[in-house]
């Protein structure tokens, strides 16, 4: 799929927006159709993170997004949720599948994938109106929805994509009505910041509840200093949310790319290799409090949003696994027949459907709840037990189905396996 063809889906996505009333009510239907025609014009430019500089926007006020009036665990789709689907399950097919082995290879995102994907709009989603975005009330289910389409076409590049709109969500959940101001609009430009999360620690049976890395006073901010591991795109990364100890309790801070005293080396792992995992060393780093000191910050809230996040990638590269391998199993002939007539074989691919559907249906369950305003943690917290333990069964499970071919790179399969390992290590890295 070519530059046209994606800016093709994200007219699409988006155009039923433009001819609404509420960009003249907002006076921004210019900067909304322009978005729609830039993007295959002009490349995609990493910009420094020190050279990011973001303005506030005065006059809007704290914005908060209302509960969906949606029923609990409505299964059926909204014609919007339908489109913004059928768009990112072509662009996870035609861009993120074909580009994922050579980013894995290549231990790093191509060039130009974060300005495709940002031509389909969905910091739009995580952005309110009154800031320039689309967004007007929660929209959780749907966020699940763009991470499980995603996260089909590759695990890594999905989380390299979602980073980013899973900090304006969190900013637009909680951020104080100066942080909004400030950072939001930037994720609505043409070039929209490089945001990323920093939760992960490098200790034995990490609790993301009892944190090494500190924070305290000074003046109106605060100074952190620790260390955190895992940082996806954290050399890159304009802005970033570290969790931090503060005054004996986790608290969320927000910190500009390029400070001083933020430092990073190379930390690779197992998996999620072209998301460009870095350890991060905080030393004095100056940062603001997600919220304010007064703010209604909900941190037990922000990890299972974080874990919805993970298990909803995971789902999409699971089912990715599944059609692979159905797939191969009826292809693959031994003894003359496809190895699918092998009961074992056979009741190994039902196992992973049952499983998938099982996984899928919590998340989504979890996720309608924490749309609807209504608690949902425990929901929240069985979908990411469930998500852990079969996410990385089914990755075993399809390297096993091939073979020896599963232990190569010729197939798929062996990259999926290492990425659903995470599910299980991380903490709150995405948020919904």
């Amino acid at each position: 799929m070519n530059a046209g063809e994606i800016q093709g889906l994200g007219l699409n996505l988006l155009n039923r927006f433009a001819r609404s009333d509420w960009p003249d009510r907002l006076k921004v239907r210019k900067s909304v159709e322009k978005l729609l025609f830039v993007g295959s014009r002009t490349g995609f430019q990493l910009i420094g993170a020190a050279a990011r500089s973001f303005s506030p926007a005065g006059g809007a006020g704290k914005q908060r997004l209302p509960s969906a009036a949606k029923g609990l665990f409505d299964l059926s789709l909204s014609e919007e949720q339908q489109m913004m689907r059928d768009t990112l399950q072509r662009f996870a097919q035609d861009v993120l599948r074909p580009a994922a082995h050579g980013a894995d290879h290549d231990a790093a995102l191509p060039d130009d994938l974060l300005a495709q994907a940002q031509e389909l709009g969905l910091n739009f989603y995580a952005v309110p109106e009154a800031l320039g975005g689309m967004a007007a009330e929660q929209s959780v289910v749907s966020n699940v929805l763009a991470a499980e389409d995603l996260g089909y076409g590759d695990f890594t590049l999905a989380a390299a994509i979602l980073a980013p709109m899973g900090v304006a969500n969190a900013l637009t959940r909680w951020g104080s009505e100066a942080q909004q101001a400030k950072y939001l609009p930037a994720f609505t430009g043409e070039q929209p910041p490089v945001a990323t999360f920093a939760m992960q620690e490098a200790v034995p049976a990490f609790d993301p509840n009892t944190l090494a890395t500190r924070a305290r006073r000074d003046g109106a901010s605060y100074l952190l200093t620790g260390e955190k591991t895992l940082v996806l795109l954290g050399q890159q990364a304009e802005l970033l949310l570290v969790s931090a100890e503060l005054d004996g309790r986790p608290a969320v801070f927000i910190v500009e790319g390029g400070s001083e005293g933020l430092g990073f080396m190379e930390d690779p792992a197992m998996g999620l290799k072209a998301a460009q995992t870095v350890k991060m060393r905080l030393d004095d780093v100056r940062a603001d409090l997600l919220g304010g000191s007064d703010g209604d910050f909900d941190y037990q809230a922000f990890l299972d949003l974080g874990a919805l996040s993970w298990g909803a990638i995971a789902v999409g590269t699971c089912q990715a696994v599944l059609d692979y391998t159905a797939h191969y199993a009826n292809e693959r002939t031994a003894f003359g027949e496809p190895i699918s007539h092998r009961q074992g074989v056979a009741f190994m691919i039902a196992d992973m459907a049952i499983e998938i559907d099982a996984m899928r249906l919590l998340v989504w369950n979890a996720a309608s709840l924490a749309e609807a305003g209504k608690p949902f943690h425990r929901e929240a917290y069985l979908a990411r037990l469930l998500c852990a333990e079969k996410a990385m069964k089914i990755g075993n499970d399809g390297v096993q189905i091939l073979g020896g071919h599963g232990f190569t790179k010729e197939h798929p399969v062996e990259r999926w396996y290492r990425d659903l390992r995470a599910v299980a290590i991380l903490h709150a890295g995405l948020h919904a």
